[in-house]
Protein backbone atom coordinates (compact mmCIF):
# COMPACT_ATOMS: atom_id res chain seq x y z
CA UNK A 1 0.00 0.00 0.00
CA UNK A 2 3.46 2.59 0.83
CA UNK A 3 4.14 2.07 -2.49
CA UNK A 4 1.28 2.27 -4.73
CA UNK A 5 0.75 5.76 -2.49
CA UNK A 6 4.44 6.63 -3.29
CA UNK A 7 4.07 5.94 -7.01
CA UNK A 8 0.66 8.05 -6.96
CA UNK A 9 2.42 10.87 -5.24
CA UNK A 10 5.31 10.24 -7.75
CA UNK A 11 2.51 10.85 -10.98
CA UNK A 12 1.24 13.57 -9.11
CA UNK A 13 4.52 15.46 -8.83
CA UNK A 14 5.40 14.70 -12.38
CA UNK A 15 2.29 16.04 -13.45
CA UNK A 16 2.41 19.06 -11.51
CA UNK A 17 5.75 20.24 -12.17
CA UNK A 18 4.30 20.42 -15.93
CA UNK A 19 1.44 21.98 -14.71
CA UNK A 20 2.86 24.48 -12.68
CA UNK A 21 5.99 25.54 -14.99
CA UNK A 22 4.07 27.87 -17.57
CA UNK A 23 1.94 29.24 -14.69
CA UNK A 24 5.10 30.38 -12.62
CA UNK A 25 6.56 31.79 -16.33
CA UNK A 26 3.72 33.75 -16.45
CA UNK A 27 3.29 34.87 -12.92
CA UNK A 28 7.22 36.20 -13.13
CA UNK A 29 5.94 38.12 -15.94
CA UNK A 30 3.01 39.69 -14.78
CA UNK A 31 5.07 41.08 -11.83
CA UNK A 32 7.70 42.47 -13.52
CA UNK A 33 4.66 44.46 -15.43
CA UNK A 34 2.94 45.75 -12.57
CA UNK A 35 6.33 46.79 -10.71
CA UNK A 36 7.20 48.91 -13.43
CA UNK A 37 3.65 50.39 -14.12
CA UNK A 38 2.29 47.94 -16.88
CA UNK A 39 -0.70 46.14 -17.39
CA UNK A 40 1.13 43.24 -18.23
CA UNK A 41 0.36 39.51 -19.69
CA UNK A 42 -1.97 37.25 -18.37
CA UNK A 43 -0.57 34.37 -16.61
CA UNK A 44 -2.10 32.13 -18.53
CA UNK A 45 -0.01 33.15 -21.54
CA UNK A 46 2.65 30.80 -21.98
CA UNK A 47 0.11 28.45 -22.07
CA UNK A 48 -0.78 30.02 -25.12
CA UNK A 49 2.61 30.26 -26.21
CA UNK A 50 3.05 26.68 -26.24
CA UNK A 51 0.06 25.62 -27.76
CA UNK A 52 0.50 27.89 -30.54
CA UNK A 53 3.84 26.65 -31.33
CA UNK A 54 3.00 23.28 -31.19
CA UNK A 55 0.43 23.61 -33.95
CA UNK A 56 3.26 25.47 -36.20
CA UNK A 57 5.60 23.97 -38.76
CA UNK A 58 9.13 22.98 -38.15
CA UNK A 59 11.15 24.64 -40.25
CA UNK A 60 15.04 23.24 -40.24
CA UNK A 61 17.99 24.24 -41.61
CA UNK A 62 19.50 22.54 -44.58
CA UNK A 63 22.60 21.22 -42.64
CA UNK A 64 20.75 20.21 -39.73
CA UNK A 65 21.76 16.98 -38.33
CA UNK A 66 19.59 14.79 -36.51
CA UNK A 67 20.94 15.77 -33.07
CA UNK A 68 19.49 19.56 -33.90
CA UNK A 69 15.72 17.80 -34.33
CA UNK A 70 16.25 15.09 -31.20
CA UNK A 71 18.31 17.46 -28.90
CA UNK A 72 14.63 19.30 -27.93
CA UNK A 73 13.34 15.49 -26.98
CA UNK A 74 16.36 14.96 -24.48
CA UNK A 75 16.54 18.28 -23.21
CA UNK A 76 12.93 18.15 -22.06
CA UNK A 77 13.22 14.68 -20.98
CA UNK A 78 16.54 15.38 -18.97
CA UNK A 79 15.16 18.39 -17.23
CA UNK A 80 11.97 16.96 -17.14
CA UNK A 81 12.85 14.25 -15.00
CA UNK A 82 14.61 16.07 -12.79
CA UNK A 83 12.05 18.43 -11.62
CA UNK A 84 9.82 15.10 -11.27
CA UNK A 85 13.04 14.14 -8.22
CA UNK A 86 12.58 17.30 -6.24
CA UNK A 87 10.22 16.69 -3.62
CA UNK A 88 7.76 19.41 -3.52
CA UNK A 89 4.79 18.38 -2.10
CA UNK A 90 5.76 15.51 0.07
CA UNK A 91 8.97 13.37 0.69
CA UNK A 92 6.91 10.07 0.09
CA UNK A 93 7.86 9.98 -3.67
CA UNK A 94 8.51 6.30 -5.55
CA UNK A 95 11.78 7.75 -6.88
CA UNK A 96 13.09 8.89 -3.64
CA UNK A 97 15.56 6.74 -3.04
CA UNK A 98 17.01 8.14 -6.74
CA UNK A 99 16.60 11.47 -5.80
CA UNK A 100 20.15 12.63 -5.60
CA UNK A 101 21.70 16.14 -5.53
CA UNK A 102 24.20 14.62 -7.27
CA UNK A 103 21.91 13.08 -9.93
CA UNK A 104 20.15 16.41 -10.12
CA UNK A 105 23.10 18.31 -11.23
CA UNK A 106 24.15 15.25 -13.62
CA UNK A 107 20.92 15.63 -15.26
CA UNK A 108 20.65 19.39 -15.73
CA UNK A 109 24.56 19.24 -16.87
CA UNK A 110 23.28 16.75 -19.45
CA UNK A 111 20.46 19.27 -20.67
CA UNK A 112 23.09 21.98 -20.96
CA UNK A 113 25.69 19.67 -22.70
CA UNK A 114 22.76 18.52 -25.84
CA UNK A 115 21.72 22.59 -26.14
CA UNK A 116 25.17 23.56 -26.34
CA UNK A 117 25.46 21.15 -29.06
CA UNK A 118 22.70 22.11 -30.91
CA UNK A 119 23.63 25.78 -30.89
CA UNK A 120 27.12 24.78 -32.49
CA UNK A 121 25.06 22.28 -35.10
CA UNK A 122 23.70 24.53 -38.07
CA UNK A 123 27.12 26.63 -37.81
CA UNK A 124 25.71 29.88 -37.35
CA UNK A 125 27.62 32.67 -35.44
CA UNK A 126 24.39 33.34 -32.85
CA UNK A 127 24.72 29.68 -31.95
CA UNK A 128 28.15 29.47 -31.40
CA UNK A 129 28.43 32.43 -29.14
CA UNK A 130 25.91 31.20 -27.22
CA UNK A 131 27.31 27.82 -26.56
CA UNK A 132 30.52 29.52 -25.60
CA UNK A 133 28.95 31.52 -23.34
CA UNK A 134 27.01 28.85 -22.03
CA UNK A 135 29.87 26.66 -21.29
CA UNK A 136 31.55 29.80 -19.53
CA UNK A 137 28.57 30.20 -17.26
CA UNK A 138 28.60 26.36 -16.91
CA UNK A 139 32.67 26.11 -16.09
CA UNK A 140 31.70 28.40 -12.91
CA UNK A 141 27.71 27.25 -11.99
CA UNK A 142 28.41 23.68 -11.68
CA UNK A 143 32.04 23.62 -9.20
CA UNK A 144 30.15 26.36 -7.54
CA UNK A 145 26.58 23.99 -7.48
CA UNK A 146 28.44 21.10 -6.04
CA UNK A 147 30.24 23.34 -2.87
CA UNK A 148 26.43 24.22 -2.01
CA UNK A 149 25.70 19.95 -2.28
CA UNK A 150 29.15 19.35 -0.41
CA UNK A 151 27.59 21.96 2.28
CA UNK A 152 24.43 20.45 2.96
CA UNK A 153 25.99 16.81 3.15
CA UNK A 154 28.27 17.80 5.76
CA UNK A 155 25.38 18.87 8.14
CA UNK A 156 22.63 16.08 6.86
CA UNK A 157 25.24 13.49 5.98
CA UNK A 158 23.02 12.48 3.30
CA UNK A 159 22.75 14.00 -0.44
CA UNK A 160 18.79 12.32 -0.70
CA UNK A 161 16.68 15.12 -1.19
CA UNK A 162 14.20 13.62 0.53
CA UNK A 163 16.22 12.98 4.31
CA UNK A 164 17.33 16.45 3.47
CA UNK A 165 14.33 17.81 3.92
CA UNK A 166 13.20 15.21 6.79
CA UNK A 167 15.95 16.96 8.38
CA UNK A 168 15.32 20.38 8.18
CA UNK A 169 11.94 19.96 8.98
CA UNK A 170 13.03 17.89 12.35
CA UNK A 171 14.12 21.37 13.96
CA UNK A 172 17.73 20.36 14.85
CA UNK A 173 19.18 22.75 12.24
CA UNK A 174 18.64 25.95 13.64
CA UNK A 175 20.40 28.94 12.98
CA UNK A 176 23.42 28.18 11.05
CA UNK A 177 25.50 31.15 8.77
CA UNK A 178 26.81 28.42 6.44
CA UNK A 179 23.70 27.59 5.52
CA UNK A 180 22.94 31.01 4.57
CA UNK A 181 25.77 31.13 2.50
CA UNK A 182 24.56 28.44 0.72
CA UNK A 183 21.33 29.85 -0.08
CA UNK A 184 23.00 32.89 -1.05
CA UNK A 185 25.13 30.95 -3.47
CA UNK A 186 22.35 28.68 -4.23
CA UNK A 187 19.95 31.76 -5.42
CA UNK A 188 23.07 33.20 -7.78
CA UNK A 189 23.53 29.76 -9.14
CA UNK A 190 19.85 29.58 -10.08
CA UNK A 191 20.26 32.89 -11.69
CA UNK A 192 22.63 32.08 -13.82
CA UNK A 193 21.27 28.97 -14.71
CA UNK A 194 18.05 30.47 -15.75
CA UNK A 195 19.19 33.05 -17.65
CA UNK A 196 17.65 36.00 -15.61
CA UNK A 197 18.73 39.47 -15.30
CA UNK A 198 21.21 40.42 -14.33
CA UNK A 199 23.45 37.53 -16.32
CA UNK A 200 20.52 37.80 -19.32
CA UNK A 201 17.55 39.00 -20.22
CA UNK A 202 14.86 36.64 -21.24
CA UNK A 203 12.51 38.69 -22.98
CA UNK A 204 15.45 40.61 -25.37
CA UNK A 205 17.36 39.41 -28.02
CA UNK A 206 20.08 41.59 -28.41
CA UNK A 207 22.63 39.74 -30.14
CA UNK A 208 26.21 41.44 -28.46
CA UNK A 209 24.66 40.30 -24.50
CA UNK A 210 22.16 37.16 -25.03
CA UNK A 211 22.83 33.63 -24.10
CA UNK A 212 20.28 31.11 -23.77
CA UNK A 213 18.48 32.51 -26.74
CA UNK A 214 21.20 32.89 -29.10
CA UNK A 215 21.22 28.92 -28.76
CA UNK A 216 17.30 28.33 -29.87
CA UNK A 217 17.30 31.21 -32.59
CA UNK A 218 16.98 28.61 -35.20
CA UNK A 219 14.01 26.13 -33.61
CA UNK A 220 10.48 26.52 -34.85
CA UNK A 221 7.49 24.77 -34.09
CA UNK A 222 6.83 21.91 -31.50
CA UNK A 223 10.91 21.82 -31.14
CA UNK A 224 10.90 25.64 -29.67
CA UNK A 225 7.99 24.65 -27.89
CA UNK A 226 9.89 21.90 -26.17
CA UNK A 227 12.97 24.23 -25.47
CA UNK A 228 10.48 26.78 -23.69
CA UNK A 229 8.58 24.19 -21.75
CA UNK A 230 12.11 22.91 -20.55
CA UNK A 231 13.26 26.17 -19.75
CA UNK A 232 9.86 27.18 -17.78
CA UNK A 233 10.22 23.56 -16.33
CA UNK A 234 13.98 24.43 -15.16
CA UNK A 235 13.06 27.73 -13.34
CA UNK A 236 10.67 25.71 -10.93
CA UNK A 237 12.48 22.92 -10.38
CA UNK A 238 15.47 25.31 -8.40
CA UNK A 239 13.11 27.00 -7.26
CA UNK A 240 11.28 24.36 -5.95
CA UNK A 241 15.29 22.98 -5.05
CA UNK A 242 15.68 25.93 -3.06
CA UNK A 243 12.35 25.38 -0.88
CA UNK A 244 13.27 21.65 -0.36
CA UNK A 245 16.38 21.91 1.44
CA UNK A 246 16.07 25.52 3.05
CA UNK A 247 11.94 26.17 3.53
CA UNK A 248 10.96 22.58 3.33
CA UNK A 249 7.81 23.46 6.07
CA UNK A 250 4.69 22.33 5.25
CA UNK A 251 6.08 19.44 3.38
CA UNK A 252 4.06 16.21 3.89
CA UNK A 253 6.31 13.66 5.43
CA UNK A 254 5.96 9.71 5.79
CA UNK A 255 3.21 8.31 6.98
CA UNK A 256 1.23 11.64 6.63
CA UNK A 257 -2.67 11.52 5.99
CA UNK A 258 -4.34 13.02 2.83
CA UNK A 259 -4.58 16.25 4.80
CA UNK A 260 -1.13 16.86 5.06
CA UNK A 261 -0.70 15.61 1.42
CA UNK A 262 -3.86 18.85 0.50
CA UNK A 263 -1.64 21.38 2.69
CA UNK A 264 1.87 20.22 1.01
CA UNK A 265 0.26 21.12 -1.96
CA UNK A 266 -1.57 24.37 -0.99
CA UNK A 267 2.35 25.20 0.82
CA UNK A 268 4.19 24.15 -2.46
CA UNK A 269 2.01 26.75 -4.75
CA UNK A 270 2.44 29.68 -2.16
CA UNK A 271 6.03 29.12 -2.23
CA UNK A 272 5.86 29.22 -5.80
CA UNK A 273 4.14 32.67 -5.58
CA UNK A 274 6.31 33.94 -3.47
CA UNK A 275 9.25 32.77 -4.72
CA UNK A 276 8.20 34.15 -8.43
CA UNK A 277 7.59 37.45 -6.57
CA UNK A 278 11.05 38.10 -4.81
CA UNK A 279 12.76 37.05 -8.70
CA UNK A 280 10.26 39.98 -10.31
CA UNK A 281 11.12 42.31 -7.55
CA UNK A 282 14.74 41.61 -8.18
CA UNK A 283 14.91 41.75 -11.35
CA UNK A 284 13.23 45.22 -11.51
CA UNK A 285 15.30 46.70 -9.16
CA UNK A 286 18.71 45.54 -10.94
CA UNK A 287 20.70 46.08 -14.25
CA UNK A 288 21.93 43.79 -16.91
CA UNK A 289 25.49 43.36 -16.54
CA UNK A 290 28.38 42.59 -19.19
CA UNK A 291 28.62 40.06 -20.24
CA UNK A 292 33.04 39.84 -18.83
CA UNK A 293 31.48 40.33 -15.57
CA UNK A 294 29.90 37.20 -15.76
CA UNK A 295 32.52 35.35 -13.89
CA UNK A 296 32.72 38.16 -11.11
CA UNK A 297 29.51 36.99 -10.41
CA UNK A 298 29.33 33.57 -10.67
CA UNK A 299 33.09 33.75 -9.19
CA UNK A 300 31.03 35.20 -6.13
CA UNK A 301 28.39 32.62 -5.60
CA UNK A 302 31.84 29.68 -5.79
CA UNK A 303 33.10 32.02 -2.83
CA UNK A 304 30.12 31.88 -0.47
CA UNK A 305 29.50 28.23 -1.09
CA UNK A 306 33.04 27.11 -0.36
CA UNK A 307 33.04 29.64 3.02
CA UNK A 308 29.80 27.77 3.70
CA UNK A 309 31.25 24.53 3.67
CA UNK A 310 34.40 25.26 5.36
CA UNK A 311 32.19 26.94 8.38
CA UNK A 312 30.66 23.54 8.66
CA UNK A 313 33.71 21.45 8.17
CA UNK A 314 35.11 23.50 11.03
CA UNK A 315 31.86 23.50 13.28
CA UNK A 316 31.51 20.21 13.38
CA UNK A 317 35.13 19.05 13.75
CA UNK A 318 34.80 16.54 11.09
Amino acid sequence: MTFLLASLYQVVQMLLVLALAPLLTGWVRLAKARLVGRRGPSPLQPYRDLRRLLCKEVVLARNASWLFRAVPYLMFTAIWLAAGLVPSFTTQLALAPTADLIALIALLGSARFFLALAGMDVGTSFGGIGSSREMMIAALAEPAMLMIVFSVSILVRTTSLAEIADFMMSGAVGLRISLALALIALVMVAIAENARIPIDNPATHLELTMVHEAMVLEYSGRHLALVEAASMLKLLLYMALIACIFAPWGMATAGGGLFAVLWGLVAFALKLAVGGALLALFETSIAKMRVFRVGEFLGGALLLSLLGAIFLYVSRGV
